[in-house]
């Protein structure tokens, strides 16, 4: 396997244009923290391919990119193919040769083999570039759930594509624009809508996407996608056997996940998901366990308690690190780098020092237990959504709503007050209980409130509603199936693939050249828990009702027991201490905000003071700060130093 890799390539659209190894050094050395291990080219009259390595499997024989027997085919490719063993068996019966030891291999002749469907036969992570000169077709695809980015765009006569965009920024002739649509969704959904990037025209290859470039054509196909049982096809062995089958399924996708040659670790939480796979790791294999963590400085964010009832339950090798505010300021304009996009929360910030420890300690791979609450129910706005839905059917009810309590305890409701309270937080869309996204919209209505900060040309730039245009990338399905499954459908498209897989997952990993691997995010267990009842993955209101079951005698009682403590990092604090950070006063300052167009400056002005004098912030203004600085920061980096953002 050839794990953390960067990929970049040029396809010679009209095919007048030579391709130079220069342009593709000039493209693959901006992705040196994705491999910095080795690099590859590869180049004919009309493609140009190019890939920097990290090295984890078939250390000496991996160099790409790697071809068939007559060179026919060519491929690079970033990330793992974690059934490689047992398809390259298949593949060597069929007649194939090999000459490495390299995942990447298989691809190639797992192609030659079923033709574009061999997809279907990977179980991995992956971004893949494969040209075959026979068709002169070029193939990009990415996986299933988009762990791995993969992002193109077309350019005169070239089709540009990369790991990361700043990979491709180098053949721009001009500086690139921001993309005030997808600045739009990001300030309502966190993320643009796929396959839209913060940068016009730039574009990502979506999740479960093969993209084919032949023939001066582009053609897309969805080779997987999330699908949903109906209510009378659930999987109806009973509790206790779905436990034990969903307990298998996850200890062959975490056995499959610790294939190296390097040594792998994981990430320890403290919380129930990472608890999971470190357990399983104990348990069913013969691993050595290390484990790594992150505490704030701060005890709102910190979990230090759990992580070492977890450290001592398991006698692993444990190392941890403490982030303050102040790390946090520091990394800043570093982790809007390497996310390439603006956010709303700072917490992208803490995992990339978190990844920096695991590379200190000379570890290239890490397991997690991301994916668990968008696959199995984890989340708060699950609970809210079902709340939502009881209360939507009696909208008058003073009880009902007062359900909502039970979420937020910390909520200092008076019975009095309460239904006027939670209506106005929750209330939203309470009339139109059956569109797909009512789930989604207390949070989404929040997240909007920070738009009050766009400047008067954004605003008259915006020619459509945000949800609308989400509305038009859903399934035609998904109005059959259950509201919970409709909102796990929305949370595991949106959220996690366009944030947490990707500025605060691979991102952030990757900016130490470190790869992170997800066993939840096995497309089997994915698969399994879709034909589940909603009511065996949340039990009224108790979150991973199953995976609790089928992990409890793995774990302690507290951890399996205790209230999920969603991860969080200090926003406006980590900036506003005695002094704001000098980066921050200038791209903030009036005359930055005024020339860069995209925010009010006088609101921006008002907003800042209101911080310096120490009033109190709310979650509108923490998200709207951070989404206006990232913004500033992105900008600085990315349209006025394109050639050469850090």
């Amino acid at each position: 396997m050839n794990i953390v890799c960067g990929i970049a390539g040029i396809f010679n659209w009209g095919g007048a244009q030579k391709i130079t190894q220069d342009a593709l050094r000039q493209m693959i050395t901006t992705l040196h923290h994705r491999g910095p291990d080795d690099y590859g080219y590869f180049t004919d009259d009309q493609i140009g391919l190019a890939h920097s390595r990290l090295s984890i499997i078939d250390i000496a024989g991996g160099h790409q990119p790697i071809h068939n027997e007559n060179k026919s085919i060519h491929v690079v490719f970033n990330g793992e193919i974690f059934n490689y063993i047992e398809l390259r068996e298949d593949l060597k019966k069929a007649g194939h040769q090999f000459y490495t030891r390299s995942d990447t291999e298989v691809i190639v002749h797992a192609y030659e083999e079923y033709g574009d469907d061999f997809v279907q036969h990977l179980n991995g992570q992956f971004a893949i570039a494969l040209w075959d000169a026979n068709t002169q077709k070029l193939l990009l695809i990415r996986d299933r759930i988009g762990i791995h980015p993969l992002f193109y765009c077309k350019q005169n006569d070239q089709f540009l594509f990369a790991s990361e965009i700043k990979a491709i920024l180098p053949q721009f002739r001009q500086a690139p624009r921001l993309n005030i649509s997808a600045l739009d969704q990001i300030f309502t959904f966190w993320s643009p809508v796929s396959p839209a990037t913060v940068f016009e025209n730039v574009f990502e290859v979506s999740p479960g996407q093969m993209i084919t470039v032949q023939n001066e054509k582009i053609t897309k196909k969805t080779y997987w996608d999330w699908q949903f049982a109906q209510k009378d096809q659930y999987i109806s062995s009973g509790l206790a056997c779905q436990a034990e089958e969903l307990h298998e399924l996850l200890v062959d996708a975490t056995r499959i996940r610790l294939r190296s040659d390097v040594p792998v670790g994981a990430y320890l939480s403290g919380g129930l998901d990472s608890s999971v796979i470190t357990s399983i790791i104990h348990h069913d294999t013969d691993n050595e366990l290390k484990t790594f963590s992150i505490g704030f400085s701060e005890e709102d964010f910190d979990e230090g308690s759990y992580q070492q009832r977890m450290v001592n339950y398991l006698n692993t090798d444990h190392k941890n690190v403490v982030c303050h505010n102040k790390d946090i300021a520091d990394n800043f304009i570093k982790t809007i780098f390497h996310t390439e996009t603006p956010i709303l929360r700072t917490a992208p910030v803490p995992m990339h020092i978190l990844s920096g420890l695991v590379r200190e300690q000379g570890y290239k791979v890490v397991l997690t237990g991301e994916g668990s609450d968008e696959v199995l129910g984890g989340y708060d706005i699950f609970k809210e959504g079902k709340v939502r839905q009881f209360w939507a059917k009696n909208p008058a009810s003073e009880i009902r709503p007062l359900l909502l309590k039970k979420l937020y305890p910390y909520l200092n409701i008076s019975k009095s007050t309460g239904r006027a309270y939670l209506e106005a937080f929750f209330g939203t869309g309470l009339a139109n209980p059956d569109i797909p996204w009512f789930s989604h919209l207390p949070r989404w209505t929040t997240t909007a409130k920070c738009k009050e900060f766009f400047s008067d040309d954004v605003q008259s730039a915006l020619q459509e509603d945000s949800i609308e245009c989400l509305s038009r990338s859903l399934p035609g399905q998904i109005s059959q199936w259950e509201h919970f499954n409709q909102a796990q459908y929305i949370e595991a498209k949106s959220l996690m693939a366009g944030y947490l897989l990707c500025s605060q997952g691979d991102r952030m990993l990757m900016s130490n050249s470190v790869e992170g691997r997800f066993p939840f995010l096995d497309h089997r267990v994915i698969e399994y828990a879709n034909n589940t009842d909603p009511r065996l993955k949340m039990k009224v209101l108790n979150e991973k009702y199953l995976l609790k079951q089928s992990m409890k005698n793995y774990l302690p009682p507290e951890i399996v027991q205790r209230y999920k403590q969603p991860y969080r990092a200090p926003d406006i604090a980590a900036f506003s201490g005695e002094k704001m950070p000098d980066f921050v006063e200038e791209l903030t300052s009036e005359a930055t905000v005024k020339k860069y167009g995209y925010f009010d400056a006088k609101k921006v002005y008002r907003l800042k003071e209101k911080i310096k004098r120490g009033r109190a912030i709310g979650y509108k203004d923490n998200m709207a700060f951070i989404g206006i600085l990232s913004t500033q920061i992105w900008h600085n980096l990315f349209i006025e130093n394109y050639r050469n953002p850090i």
